[in-house]
């Protein structure tokens, strides 16, 4: 389990590949972990033998979610993911998606959360356009992140450890 750079992560893949292992991506913010991204991420990796996870910059996740995202940096944020033993590699990303990721590692598996359509994964096109699947993998209802930091709002409890 490691932090690695985009072209490190190609090089891995292609080896990967090349040795006929299935290798799989996904992508996201993952700013307060929960089962939800849990449950996920080891569904995930059982779809294939290899599972990579891109992460958001704190750049990327400050455009999207908001000024006050992320709680956790990403430095943070990619310790907890690499302590996970079913994530296999995790990679950085700067731009608000991960399409330049995506096809630079070309992934044979490209799997996202049931709050997504094929027609609205970022990278789908590439991956199929490859020969690759994508796969949607449903929620675990009652887990988000977004929920969690607002429950802590009302409460009072927010504020960085």
């Amino acid at each position: 389990m490691s932090l690695l750079s985009s072209s490190f992560a190609k090089n891995k893949v292609s080896k990967l590949k090349k040795n006929g292992k299935v290798v799989v991506f996904t992508n996201g913010c993952f700013d307060l972990i929960h089962k939800g991204h849990t449950t996920y991420l080891k569904k995930a990796r059982l779809l294939g033998d290899f599972l990579i996870v891109g992460l958001n910059s704190d750049k990327s996740v400050s455009n999207l979610k908001g000024e006050n995202r992320p709680i956790n940096s990403v430095e943070k944020r990619s310790a907890n993911l690499l302590k996970l033993d079913y994530v296999d590699v995790v990679v950085i990303f700067e731009e608000n998606t991960p399409r330049k990721l995506i096809n630079e590692i070309c992934p044979n598996i490209l799997v996202k959360g049931g709050d997504y359509t094929k027609e609205e994964i970022v990278g789908a096109d590439q991956v199929l356009k490859n020969g690759g699947e994508v796969v949607i993998i449903p929620l675990v209802q009652g887990y988000s992140t977004t929920k969690m930091i607002n429950v802590l709002n009302e409460k009072g409890l927010t504020g960085q450890d």
